[in-house]
């Protein structure tokens, strides 16, 4: 009976001391039945980006507490996108199983047979629903061409600070396009600057990232943000949902709101 399989020993010094470290049969029994039957190993695809759900974007969102996988991003093209699922999406459970959370889903996933339909229960809108998705094929490399136009570009530099949160933005021009080596297909409202041991340097919001959306709606003016800012603050929100592009590519960003 395999119980696991041998990766690698702890040897700080060149030899055993009597630690190993292995992966356990049940992570590895898909794999060599995949081989047996195919003599290849193919993973299921979703075709989504996605991060974890802290207490605080649960919260932004209506979720009882944190748990599930936070669709940051969708794949042009790919299995969720052709589900019609959105940068926002909570997946709580897939194929019947919960998701408790976001590092789950991508074994999951992948585990699946490509080509399989699924049921994925996701939450929008503060609500469930029940999506069916069809899995595509995982591939070892994807590449995708990165638009580079300068459609609706503007030489407009006009910064505006949202004191609240430590921000000061601008709407994309080419000229900031240029100082912090954005996209030239970028949309939303760039941060020009971050003040020290404000909300936004604690969330990790840096210069030359762009808010592409607030409260799940885009933006493309400072004027827009503060206003959705002020909107979640007069709601009684602690905290706004930000959607950032930045060098890591779209994620989710919970800040609070400055009470002050």
């Amino acid at each position: 009976n395999v119980i696991g399989i041998n990766t690698a020993i702890f040897s700080p010094s060149g030899g055993s001391v009597g630690i190993g470290f292995a992966i356990p049969s049940s992570t590895a029994r898909p794999v060599v039945e995949q081989l047996i039957k195919n003599g290849r190993v193919s993973r299921g695809w979703l075709g989504v980006h996605i991060q974890g759900v802290t207490a605080e974007i649960a919260e932004t969102l209506g979720l009882d507490k944190a748990r599930g996988a936070l669709v940051a991003n969708v794949v042009k093209g790919g299995p969720a996108a052709k589900a019609k699922i959105k940068p926002g999406d909570v997946i709580l459970s897939f194929n019947g199983k919960n998701v408790p959370e976001m590092r789950k889903l991508p074994r999951m996933v992948a585990e699946t047979p490509v080509d399989k339909t699924v049921d994925m229960v996701v939450w929008r809108d503060n609500k469930k629903m029940t999506i069916k998705v069809t899995l595509g094929k995982l591939k070892e490399e994807k590449s995708q061409a990165a638009a580079n136009t300068s459609e609706g570009a503007t030489t407009a530099t006009a910064e505006v600070k949202i004191k609240g949160l430590g921000l000061t933005l601008a709407v994309v021009s080419a000229d900031l396009k240029s100082r912090f080596k954005l996209q030239g297909s970028v949309k939303g409202v760039v941060v020009t600057k971050v003040k020290d041991g404000s909300v936004a340097a604690e969330k990790g919001i840096r210069p030359g990232d762009v808010i592409v959306e607030v409260s799940q709606e885009q933006v493309s003016t400072p004027a827009q943000v503060a206003a959705k800012v002020a909107t979640a603050k007069d709601g009684g929100r602690k905290s706004v949902l930000m959607l950032i592009e930045g060098q890591g590519g779209l994620r989710f960003v919970a800040v609070r709101v400055n009470k002050s």
